[in-house]
């Protein structure tokens, strides 16, 4: 049973059909989370082949399903590659990752999330991490936040918040996401309050889970991993995501950088199979608000010369 109450999977139908499974295939769903996708993906697959699905944080484990093709790795999908190995997996048919934070996690006040209630400043994916956002407001120096702000948040008054929260942690630790919407509200833009804020809360939750790295790492063994023909499906939610994604399905790597033959031509290793972005559609969308900012970008591995 698909556990909507922990989170709503987004573009369902799209992921699988660009999966475009078939008979006795390796499939990837990359972020498990409630196990939405995962259990489509096992629908389509009908009983052939074998899934294996990645997540860090241990309240998905509950949401795993019964099946003996599918296996649930407790773990971040940037050792993608070495969970393979270890499985006696070589290359893959398909991988999907919906970068999207559950709803679960935004709407569990004591994971620190959301700034819509008060909870500790945690924001770990993986509850046993000792690194927390806490951490990050109280030890890290001035400069290396507002770089955190700007970088994460794309916040243009990143140096103003910054100096905020290194003032108020100087009377008193920020241990709450209280702390920190009383350390910022001088800073923040009353006609762009509620889209600040959330601004603030994915820069720390970035750096407290290393997700541009992660993500980066991941991409790159997908690319490894995937057999010719083998499908790479991702669903980002902001620009930072969104930007690494296209890059490595435009180049072949996280950068960007486009490398060419002797004779000038391009080498790339995936072929883009959507040339303009697939969102959600407005039924979508306002049966699930939070599907509003996903896109996804779908590419195929090129046979091997």
């Amino acid at each position: 049973m698909m556990n909507n109450s922990y989170h709503i999977p987004v573009m369902l139908h799209e992921c699988v059909e660009a999966l475009n499974i078939a008979d006795n295939g390796i499939w990837v769903d990359a972020t498990f989370g409630g196990g939405g996708h995962s259990r489509a993906i096992l629908e389509a697959m009908n009983g052939r082949g074998h899934l294996y699905s990645f997540d860090q944080d241990s309240d998905a484990i509950a949401n795993k399903p019964d099946s003996s093709n599918f296996t649930l790795v407790h773990s971040n999908f940037r050792f993608l590659k070495n969970w393979m190995r270890y499985y006696g997996v070589s290359h893959i048919d398909g991988l999907l990752a919906d970068l999207g934070v559950s709803s679960h996690h935004f709407d569990t006040a004591e994971r620190g999330f959301s700034f819509r209630d008060n909870g500790p400043l945690d924001m770990r994916m993986n509850a046993g991490a000792k690194f927390s956002a806490a951490d990050i407001v109280n030890s890290y120096t001035q400069e290396k936040i507002a770089d955190i702000l700007y970088l994460y948040g794309e916040l243009r008054q990143s140096r103003q918040m910054a100096a905020a929260i290194v003032r108020a942690r100087e009377q008193r630790p920020l241990k709450t996401t209280s702390d920190l919407l009383r350390a910022v509200q001088s800073t923040i833009s009353k006609a762009h309050e509620k889209k600040e804020l959330a601004q603030i809360f994915q820069a720390l939750r970035i750096e407290v889970n290393h997700e541009m790295d992660a993500l980066k790492e991941m991409l790159n063994q997908a690319v490894e991993l995937l057999k010719p023909h083998g499908r790479l499906v991702i669903m980002t939610y902001h620009s930072l995501e969104d930007r690494i994604v296209k890059n490595i399905i435009k180049a072949g790597n996280v950068e960007g950088k486009i490398e060419t033959d002797f004779y000038g031509n391009r080498i790339t290793p995936l072929r883009a199979l959507n040339s303009k972005v697939i969102t959600p559609d407005a039924q979508e969308q306002a049966a699930n608000p939070r599907s509003r900012s996903a896109k996804l970008r779908i590419a195929e591995k090129k046979d091997i010369d």
